[in-house]
């Protein structure tokens, strides 16, 4: 753990098992990572999947946190999370009972392995884009520029706020 508190923002996605309760309760778990602050999370917001359509509808929401885990440290709670959800990946954009992704870690830009930041493809999608517009909407994406711009490039995607 860094002594160093660091901004991210953690992109939560789920279309299985009463998708709602699965993003409220994630949402909570973000606040037992150790080392780890919730600052706020935008609304839940209904989208069609993407890539494999065949599927339900997902709940998508983006969180804002501020911690002192390292990117990789990060992302190991983060994958805890969703196997305690039940969260099982056998291909790319399949249906899920939870999907937790960093998208942005302070200014940071790096690749890995196992660890794209910023997140890919998150300048093109508005189940990432609205979300993170209604928490920062000042936000820049490092390498794409403020999200504003982004996020009308992608006005052909349906995205529907749920009313609380």
């Amino acid at each position: 753990m860094n002594n160093q508190i660091s901004k991210a923002f953690i992109a939560l996605g789920s279309n299985l098992e009463n998708p709602v309760s699965q993003i409220q309760l994630a949402i909570e778990e973000l606040q037992q990572i150790p080392g780890t602050r919730l600052v706020c999370h935008s609304s839940l917001y209904r989208t069609a999947p993407v890539g494999h359509c065949d599927q339900p509808d997902f709940v998508n929401a983006v969180a804002l946190i501020e911690t002192r885990l390292a990117p990789h440290g990060l992302l190991e709670m983060l994958l805890t999370i969703e196997r305690n959800h039940g969260r099982m990946r056998h291909s790319l954009n399949e249906p899920r009972t939870l999907d937790l992704d960093i998208l942005l870690y302070d200014e940071l830009q790096c690749q890995d392995k196992v660890l794209t930041i910023p997140h890919p493809r998150m300048s093109q999608r508005a189940f990432v884009l609205k979300p993170l517009m209604e928490i920062a909407p000042d936000c820049q994406i490092p390498g794409y520029g403020p999200i504003a711009p982004l996020l009308i490039s992608c006005h052909q995607q349906q995205i529907e706020q749920i009313k609380a």
